[in-house]
């Protein structure tokens, strides 16, 4: 009989739903700081409740991609081991943001979302899901329609490099819209203000946001989201896990590193990245291989999820879950009894 290493293309199909319970943990874990002002504690209480569920998971995971290098927040850190780690489990990497939005969750305010990507690395693959050494990507992100018309036309008429007019008009001819009804999406950061006139300029509509670009850069690639393009530059964590859900809905982004200034750009090539300054990646290049699941979970309203409910003694909570090897993807709606709801926490060793 084979073991289930060994049946390896199944595997990851018969553990996504215990993902989704850890973003949905890692969300009901957190609301109690929505509003409150305090980003880090929000951080914790995530990052606590994703501990706490892979603890009760038979399997050998390792962080890849983690969260709270920016800003030395309490995180799930690169090189962390998840799991039970029992000798024949299947080994998973991950990369995680236990809350993309900590700002938006301490002011109560929208596009808060707990995500987490795990895949199966080939064999003979290095990595599959590629750690990003600058601190920040410039990213271009459309869905599949754009991704099948260039396929087939074989001209990749979506470039990063290309000026914001000729993306505008590219993505207006490849959807039959006019360049008044495209729909384009920024983060709003000072340093998108060049970015923004542009934008405004095409005559495109233009849709800002202050943070949650992991749901941003998927939200093109999200049936009636109504966004066509996402532009700008943000974490390059976020940009690995974003690769991930695109993987699994058939849309891309291409991105490529951003260094801050020429001390970061020196310590890039310091490190033996020189060679990749200059590249673009594509979903891809930084989620490799078709063994990939993605799975959000809403905190607060954004335009990939609905945030959590709370009606008397339920909480509802909002969830994709997402496949590559399928395209699959799952909006899965929980209603969570709370006299009974019982939440693993790793800090203190049972559950809430």
């Amino acid at each position: 009989m084979k073991s289930l290493r060994e049946q390896y293309d199944g595997v990851e199909r018969l553990l996504e739903f215990d993902f989704v319970r850890a973003t949905e943990n890692a969300s009901l874990n957190s609301l109690q700081w929505l509003g409150r002002g305090e980003k880090e504690l929000a951080d914790a209480a995530a990052c606590d409740a994703i501990r706490g569920m892979f603890d009760n998971m038979d399997i050998s995971a390792e962080v890849v991609i983690g969260e709270g290098i920016k800003d030395n927040a309490p995180g799930i850190f690169k090189g962390e081991h998840l799991g039970s780690w029992i000798p024949g489990t299947t080994r998973f990497d991950i990369a995680l943001d236990p809350i993309d939005g900590t700002t938006n969750i301490a002011k109560g305010a929208p596009n808060s979302i707990s995500c987490i990507a795990a895949a199966i690395v080939q064999e003979g693959e290095k990595y599959s899901l590629k750690d990003i050494p600058s601190f920040y990507m410039m990213k271009l992100a459309y869905g599949p329609q754009a991704v099948t018309h260039m396929n087939r036309t074989g001209v990749r008429s979506l470039a990063l490099l290309s000026s914001v007019a000729e993306m505008v008009q590219a993505i207006a001819d490849i959807m039959k819209k006019r360049v008044q009804d495209v729909v384009v999406l920024v983060m709003d950061r000072p340093r998108h203000a060049k970015l923004v006139e542009e934008v405004r300029a095409t005559g495109a509509a233009l849709r800002m946001i202050s943070d949650g670009d992991i749901a941003a850069a998927i939200a093109p690639s999200i049936p009636d989201s109504g966004i066509d393009l996402f532009i700008g530059v943000g974490g390059s964590p976020e940009a690995v896990l974003a690769s991930a859900a695109l993987k699994c809905l058939g849309g891309d982004m291409q991105s490529m590193m951003w260094p801050r200034d020429e001390v970061e750009r020196r310590e890039l090539i310091e490190l033996g990245y020189g060679d990749e300054i200059e590249r673009i990646f594509f979903a891809d290049d930084l989620a490799h291989g078709p063994n990939i699941i993605f799975c959000a979970t809403g905190i607060s309203d954004s335009p990939l999820l609905r945030g959590i409910r709370v009606q008397k003694r339920r909480a509802v909570t909002h969830s994709v879950l997402m496949r590559a090897k399928t395209h699959s993807l799952r909006y899965i709606e929980t209603h969570h009894e709370l006299r009974t709801k019982k939440i693993p926490l790793r800090s203190e060793n049972r559950d809430r």
